[in-house]
């Protein structure tokens, strides 16, 4: 069954990023005009927008592109990213005309992609305009992966040949990419902002006032954190490690504890911080430092609530680089190693991120921007 839809979001379901920083652009739309009807295509954990929308969308669950395949938070596995995407692209043509004819019945006046090319293909097919949003684009990335790619090496021309039907590109800041868009025009961060007092969480956390607040955040990938027992060793900070093994559609808990403290390790309940009406961003606002791969969201959210970040590479995906760079001119940032990291040797590269100056801060509006000119079209 079709639910009629003002705008139809698809949602690129490669990690957490690109869900966490749509959902500030459709919240900003439904704060705007709550009356605005919202379908959200994406194969990203439903529960993630359950959660964290401020009103009421359509959630529909739709692989709409395969991303890069990724045995944890810093490792890809680029070969199954290549079959995937080999896979997939074969029946491309079904997949148009599947996804133009649902968009049809729900009578959807704009399409927003973050960022599969399949949604400006089918948005073309059905007669509705659409527009891209996001920092990078997948044709870029397969781009770094031609000398694997084979026979499927025609996929990101075929990606480049979907951008030019989109009316426009929305492009945020840290950008690589945007072959073929007719149009483009740039945005502001898009950024979680707390809404919290930063002094008001640190005490619902249990966090010792003199002790460095460290959040590890590595996204819907997760890491292998059996190496980190050596953290107990860092007992000056306090170490918060997020546990979001919620299922999709539960509702937020109350019945089990926020924190769980094992000397400086602290374990939060992702769920009951969501059931208790805390959100992730006041995690960040909490911390002093985040350790973390660079990712667009979090490195966001970390110039939107003034956080410093400490930050290891990630393996071979072409918007690292990108992210390092604009760290360097935005953020109080320190590098580690993956084999410092893994083996909890944090205390230089923490001490480096939050001894560091401020930088000029920047424009992180970016979700209000985006929903005004989403709004102006439907």
């Amino acid at each position: 069954m079709s639910t009629p839809a003002d705008i139809v979001v698809y949602v690129s379901g490669h990690g957490f990023g690109h869900a966490s920083r749509d959902i500030e652009v459709i919240n900003a739309i439904l704060d705007a005009r709550p009356a605005t009807r919202i379908q959200v295509r994406t194969y990203a954990a439903r529960w993630l927008f359950d959660l964290t929308i401020r009103g009421t969308i359509d959630y529909r669950h739709v692989s709409c592109d395969t991303g890069v395949i990724q045995v944890d938070s810093l490792r890809p596995d680029l070969p199954a990213t290549v079959r995937a995407a080999r896979e997939f692209y074969a029946t491309i043509d079904t997949r148009v005309a599947a996804e133009a004819d649902a968009l049809r019945a729900t009578g959807a006046r704009l399409v927003i992609a973050d960022l599969p090319p399949l949604a400006f293909a089918a948005a073309h097919r059905a007669g509705i305009p659409s527009v891209a949003l996001g920092n990078f684009t997948w044709d870029w990335i397969y781009d770094g992966y031609q000398r694997l790619l084979g026979d499927a090496a025609w996929i990101p021309g075929w990606m480049r040949e979907a951008h030019a039907l989109a009316n426009e590109a929305w492009r945020m800041p840290m950008h690589g990419g945007f072959g073929g868009f007719a149009a483009i025009r740039d945005l502001p961060f898009v950024a979680r902002h707390s809404r919290r007092d930063r002094a008001g969480v640190r005490d619902v956390l249990g966090l010792r006032p003199d002790a460095t607040a460290v959040l590890v955040s590595f996204g819907g990938f997760g890491l292998d954190t059996d190496g980190f027992a050596s953290l107990r060793d860092l007992g000056a900070c306090d170490i918060l490690m997020a546990d979001s093994s919620v299922s999709s559609g539960a509702a937020p808990r109350h019945d089990r504890p926020l924190v769980v403290r094992d000397a400086n390790l602290l374990t939060i309940d992702e769920h009951v911080l969501y059931g208790s009406g805390f959100r992730y961003e006041d995690l960040v606002l909490a911390s002093d430092v985040v350790v973390t791969k660079p990712g667009y969201g979090i490195i966001a959210e970390c110039l939107a609530n003034d956080t410093a970040i400490v930050y290891t590479p990630r393996g071979e995906f072409a918007e690292y680089d990108v992210l390092v760079a604009a760290l360097a001119r935005h953020a109080r940032a320190a590098f580690i190693s993956n084999d410092d990291l893994r083996a909890g040797r944090w205390a230089d590269a923490i001490a480096a991120a939050v001894t560091q100056a401020r930088k000029a801060p920047v424009d992180t509006t970016g979700a209000g921007v985006a929903a005004g000119w989403a709004l102006a079209r439907v």
